[in-house]
């Protein structure tokens, strides 16, 4: 873990698992967006994400806006913009109609907002979010490379173009999203990428990085026999 480059955010919107990541002290950030908290089940979006900033003030936060028309999303990036220096405004790439948000991303920019470019997925979408990025402003380009590769395609040539147009652009940070398991923050880190967000189940796997294989395949078998003891059947 110590010799990693690529720096590690949580991903989730609960918030006993963001402080327990933000205790492990190898998280460098923090991610969330609506599905996981609707999936967490968060009520009060402002309420939510002021607390989050309340007990994790020093680390970097993306909050999502939640708008579909770009003049709302605007309004709502301007209240996310309030609730912190270490906050960054999640915007979609586009909105669901297919409509670009790179006249937004501009706009917002030009304010000096630092914001997290997501849900991107293509490298015509890198280039045109870096271009749109103010150089004086940390960014975040989120790339889904799990999501590219759920669709059956290879992420990692996507991933290296995208870490070449991010290099272009001072202040632009490349980040792998929708990891899947966590050889990902390893293969981020070989490709030079600077931000992989993980789940709470690949951050506690990360805590036992290094563990002999041996131990593994004992510990896979004692698990198997306990399960075994639970069930109480017999083959005999």
């Amino acid at each position: 873990m110590n010799n990693l480059n690529v720096k590690i955010y949580a991903d989730g919107a609960v918030l006993s698992d963001m402080l327990d990541a933000y205790n492990t002290g190898f998280v460098s950030g923090f991610t969330t967006n609506p599905s996981l908290m609707k999936r967490a089940g968060v009520r009060d979006y402002v309420a939510f994400a002021q607390e989050v900033v309340e007990k994790i003030p020093d680390l970097p936060l993306s909050f999502e806006v939640f708008a579909d028309n770009f003049e709302t999303m605007e309004k709502e990036a301007e209240k996310i913009h309030t609730f912190g220096k270490n906050v960054f405004i999640k915007i979609p790439i586009t909105n669901t109609k297919g409509e670009s948000s790179i006249p937004l991303i501009k706009k917002l920019e030009d304010k000096g907002y630092s914001l997290n470019v997501t849900a991107i997925l293509t490298t015509n979408q890198v280039e045109e979010t870096v271009a749109a990025l103010n150089p004086e402003v940390e960014n975040i380009v989120s790339v889904f490379a799990g999501r590219i590769a759920d669709t059956g395609v290879d992420p990692i040539p996507y991933m290296k173009k995208a870490v070449e147009l991010c290099k272009q652009k001072r202040g632009a940070n490349l980040l792998w999203a929708s990891s899947r398991e966590l050889f990902n923050v390893y293969e981020a880190d070989r490709l030079g990428v600077d931000i992989i967000t993980c789940t709470p189940a690949i951050i506690e796997k990360l805590k036992k990085v290094g563990k002999p294989l041996e131990e593994v395949s004992l510990d896979t078998v004692k698990g198997f026999n306990k399960d075994i003891q639970s069930l109480g059947y017999s083959i005999l």
